[in-house]
């Protein structure tokens, strides 16, 4: 059977395993530097990067005050953005850039100023940035992480999630007295995260893992001990996250996904109906109220994909999903007072320009036939067959210094698999697997086992994909961030109980730490998650919780054709694997006709069966007599 071509790669330089993450952080640097001696060739369907138009040196708007503040991430870093309500008038534009993350948008009261968390510094700290100027001030300063700020009613104070004592905690700070003393809210073993301050000033709502999974909680500062916490939501079987208030604290918004029964999407809580379930308005993984509350605008999600729209509060569509360019990572609606034209570092930062991660270096392959494509083999990577397509194996070795400077060791040292020849099997339920085609590749899923990764599970319409998380190896706080929600143990199948082997498994604890978002890193390079085989419950290898694939906007036929003749596809030869025991063969086999007797010859026959006596023949030199005519005897 035909098998595509293979043949040495270019001239990359490979990536050596070194046992100190000094030396992996400075080996990867220098591998960014570097520059290639092949020149790239463009190459269709290959997107390397986020295109930006040019931005004027002023930016204007017609002065109407209604923004939409996000955080999206972009090559990689998430950065922040501001549209307005009309994005006719001021379309999605950056307001923050540089090699760091800042998420977690947040407007005061006053409307004046914008808080968000960022790790510019190296650590993940709290930041106030002044809308009239640009300028961001820092708020809180230790390695410990710090996020998702909450202004107070009077815009004196912020309430905030910190990673203290192994996990996750809500804690006050003030904003214009550092001397004050950072008060805490939680002390309490799960992790809870995502505060927000209510309108009276003497609640906040947040998310907590105290009950097994992620529920909306409430504390109420007037309080103390356990009797100052509620479970708002009180569902076993799905998750929560992001809650806010509406502008008078009558109505709470969060986000749920559903694991075993209801919709997934944006709930709506009612203070003055506290007995009652919180109503489901439409789909979405974050939401945020408009100033009167009569709006929802909401991020909503595909695999791999983020889209903007809005709805009314009784889930009327108001605006068509929008896609974005990047995964959101913090989202606000209301009215603010901006300068205009915008502020200069507004403008600034609106148009840097974003680097090229990676782009395709295609090997010479005169002499392929049908222009069919080569694998070409990755180095220093430990698979079965350590060989990617010849378009997507500059994105794998971008990604992989990426991976080791963002987690402080080589994730993709060691894979799971990479390129699977068609004459190799896989698992039953995977012969249409993307491993085929030289464009995917599955991480090694023994890190699960040793407590070096971990996945949250994501259902998306009727799918189920994961989120990989990899532990960085620096604990400091300057490398990843906490995981928030509970993760999935999909290993919990096998403990005897037959409703968790039902569900495929059940929620773990959230693990202490700092990690690194794999699957986010990922879709920066192009390489998307895999929806799991629909009996991944029941089948632990149909979860396919490690496998990622650059597909290039094509299905799995286009994308094997680029490889094999389009017989092997039709007709693919297997080679089974040899078997000790012999077995008899299933096809049946035609039954020999039978044939004819050849007639005896004067050669004699074999012994045993003694030969026939044969007549002496006359000698030679005797004439035989000639016949004689018959005569007549008379009567």
């Amino acid at each position: 059977m035909p098998l595509p071509f293979s043949k040495p790669h270019h001239a990359d330089t490979p990536i050596r395993k070194y046992s100190t993450t000094l030396i992996f952080l400075t080996l990867s640097l220098l591998l960014f530097g570097c520059s290639q001696s092949v020149q790239a060739t463009p190459v269709p369907n290959t997107t390397a990067t986020i295109e930006f138009t040019a931005t004027p040196a002023v930016i204007r708007y017609s002065g109407e005050n209604n923004f939409i503040f996000l955080s999206i991430e972009e090559n990689g870093y998430a950065h922040l953005f501001i549209q307005s309500e009309n994005s006719q008038d001021l379309p999605l534009t950056r307001i923050t850039s540089g090699d760091w993350n800042d998420i977690a948008p947040a407007l005061s009261p006053d409307r004046t100023k914008l808080a968000f968390a960022s790790d510019r510094t190296g650590f993940w700290d709290l930041y106030v940035m002044d809308l009239q100027s640009g300028e961001a001030a820092q708020i809180t300063n230790s390695p410990a992480y710090d996020s998702a700020p909450s202004w107070s009613p009077d815009s004196q104070w912020l309430v905030f999630e910190t990673y203290i004592n192994d996990n996750l905690e809500i804690s006050v700070v003030s904003v214009n007295d550092r001397a004050q003393p950072i008060l805490p809210i939680t002390e309490d073993p799960a992790s809870d995260h995502s505060p927000v301050w209510a309108p009276d000033g003497r609640n906040v709502a947040f998310i907590s893992t105290r009950g097994g999974d992620s529920d909306v909680w409430l504390a109420n500062l007037d309080l103390t001990g356990e009797e100052r916490y509620q479970n708002l939501s009180n569902t076993p079987f799905a998750s929560e996250n992001h809650p806010v208030w509406n502008y008078n604290g009558s109505q709470l918004l969060w986000a749920s996904t559903s694991q075993t029964i209801g919709f997934s999407g944006l709930y709506i809580w009612n203070v003055n109906d506290p007995n009652r379930s919180a109503h489901w308005i439409g789909d979405g993984s974050w939401g945020a109220w408009n100033e009167t509350a009569e709006k929802v605008i909401a991020v909503t999600n595909s695999a791999n994909q983020n889209y903007i729209t809005a709805y009314d509060i009784n889930g009327k569509l108001l605006i068509s999903p929008t896609p974005l360019n990047g995964r959101v990572r913090g989202l606000t609606w209301s009215f603010a007072n901006l300068p205009n034209p915008l502020p200069n570092l507004f403008v600034k930062a609106a148009g840097a320009a974003l680097p090229v991660l990676w782009s395709p270096v295609v090997t010479n392959g005169d002499d392929t036939p049908n222009q069919r494509w080569y694998v070409v083999p990755v180095y220093d990577v430990q698979a079965p067959y350590p060989q990617l397509h010849d378009l997507v194996d500059e994105s794998f070795n971008a990604l992989r210094n990426r991976m080791i400077i963002e987690t402080g060791w080589d994730v993709l040292a060691s894979l799971e698999n990479a390129f699977i020849p068609l004459t190799a099997s896989l698992d039953p339920g995977l012969e249409e697997d993307w491993l085929y085609t030289g464009r995917a590749f599955a991480i090694n899923s023994l890190m699960a086992d040793t407590g070096w990764m971990v996945t949250l599970r994501e259902d998306v319409g009727a799918q189920t994909y994961w989120r990989v998380y990899v532990r960085a190896t620096i604990q400091d706080g300057s490398l990843g961030e906490p995981i928030h929600n509970a993760p999935w143990n999909l290993s919990a199948r096998y403990e005897l109980d037959p409703r968790t082997y039902e569900q495929g498994g059940k929620y773990a604890a959230v693990p202490s730490g700092y990690w690194v978002d794999v699957t986010a890193l990922n879709a920066t390079f192009n390489w998307e998650r895999l929806p799991a085989l629909p009996n991944w419950r029941t089948y632990y290898r149909g979860a396919r919780f490690t496998e990622f694939a650059l597909t290039s906007g094509m299905d799995w036929y286009s994308a094997m054709q680029e490889l094999y003749p389009l017989e092997a596809l039709i007709t693919p030869t297997r080679v089974l694997a040899p078997s000790l025991t012999p077995t008899r063969t299933s096809t049946p086999t035609e039954t020999p006709r039978p044939t004819r007797t050849p007639r005896p010859t004067g050669t004699a026959t074999l012994s045993p069966t003694p030969a026939l006596p044969t007549e002496t023949p006359l000698p030679s030199e005797t004439p035989l007599p000639s016949p004689t005519p018959p005569t007549v005897i008379p009567q």
